[in-house]
């Protein structure tokens, strides 16, 4: 292997370097101030390229930043920690100056360099201003690399909502409830998982919705021969979700997410009335937890829309001989704050 990578987003390139394996341990330091050099072949991950690049070294808890200018011997800029002779701990610093005599230009001044940091953040910097300075094009593939990996999205929605009751006791009654339009609103807070491209998510998201509605049935041996049974249901779900994104270019991307959803019922009833609307009995709520399938598209990381199919869930679980099942279909709109 040369080098590998994924176009445009991550680079490994396989090279021989010098490389200093001091421990950083406080507990085994030495006194020895200059670093120990071993010749090693490694696989370097490239952060910044262009006319200077910069590369870092991963081997557990052990990092170690690269440079080369022009194309020309990688070297490893050098940072060590050491004992000196009172056994304080000291540092050697000796990356500034390899930068001030290999990698400066006139936007770059002494002071900038003695508050750098050996770390990839502010080193990434560095190396940007000095390709900048030299009108370079450099890729930045520690950007490239990065996610925002924490989406805080509010999800507005149309529902259409059905629900069916039934009574298996001696005396069978069914009530169906047509489709039904709703409206409800979430707020979803999504974690991307730091792998495969950043195609996998989990999301949190709790959503008020309502259901209300009417129907009946004849019943013979009932005052006026007819059953009217209205419904209450309003409840916060909480959907935990598994999402997966389908990336279409740089700025599209399709997704498909089943959720297990959690149903938290609020002041909920269903009233039975005779046609002279006496209340002739009264079921209260206790939901069962549900599943949820999806699919949507994405926009800009910002504008979404999704299409969600609630499962069958009962709502009437306290009752032994009444069943109910309960169906959704979710048009759901998402604006990502961020």
């Amino acid at each position: 292997i040369k080098e590998f990578g994924i176009f445009n987003i991550s680079k490994y390139v396989r090279t021989t370097v010098n490389i200093d394996r001091s421990t950083d341990n406080i507990m085994y330091l030495t006194d020895t101030k200059n670093p120990i050099f071993k010749e090693e072949q490694l696989l370097l991950k490239v952060l910044i390229e262009g006319k200077a690049s910069l590369y870092l070294y991963e081997d557990g808890n052990l990092k170690r930043y690269f440079y080369n200018v022009d194309n020309n011997e990688i070297k490893q800029l050098v940072y060590k920690s050491y004992l000196n002779e009172n056994d304080d701990i000291a540092y050697n610093n000796q990356f500034k100056q390899q930068l001030w005599n290999n990698v400066k230009c006139s936007n770059l001044t002494m002071k900038e360099i003695e508050y750098l940091e050996y770390k990839k953040r502010t080193l990434s910097k560095y190396f940007i201003v000095y390709n900048d300075c030299n009108n370079t094009d450099i890729i930045d593939y520690d950007k490239k690399g990065q996610k925002d990996l924490i989406n805080l999205t509010i999800r507005p929605r149309i529902n259409s909502s059905q629900l069916k009751l039934d009574n298996s006791s001696s005396e069978r009654q069914a009530y169906n409830f047509d489709n039904k339009i709703g409206f409800g609103i979430g707020l979803e807070l999504e974690f991307i998982l730091p792998f495969n491209k950043n195609k996998w998510s989990l999301a949190l998201e709790p959503t008020y919705q309502s259901f209300n509605s009417e129907t009946s049935i004849n019943v013979t041996n009932l005052v006026g021969g007819k059953s009217i049974s209205k419904i209450d249901y309003s409840s916060i779900e909480l959907p935990l979700s598994l999402r997966h994104y389908f990336f279409l270019n740089d700025n599209s991307k399709i997704f498909a997410n089943i959720s297990y959803i959690l149903d938290f019922a609020s002041t909920s009833e269903i009233q039975f009335t005779r046609a002279d609307n006496s209340i002739t009995d009264t079921l209260d709520f206790e939901t069962k937890n549900s599943f949820a399938f999806g699919v949507g598209f994405k926009q800009n990381d910002t504008y979404s829309l999704e299409l969600r199919y609630l499962t069958s869930r009962d709502i009437l679980g306290n009752y032994a001989f009444w069943g109910s099942d309960y169906t959704s279909v979710s048009l759901i709109f998402g604006y990502t704050l961020f």
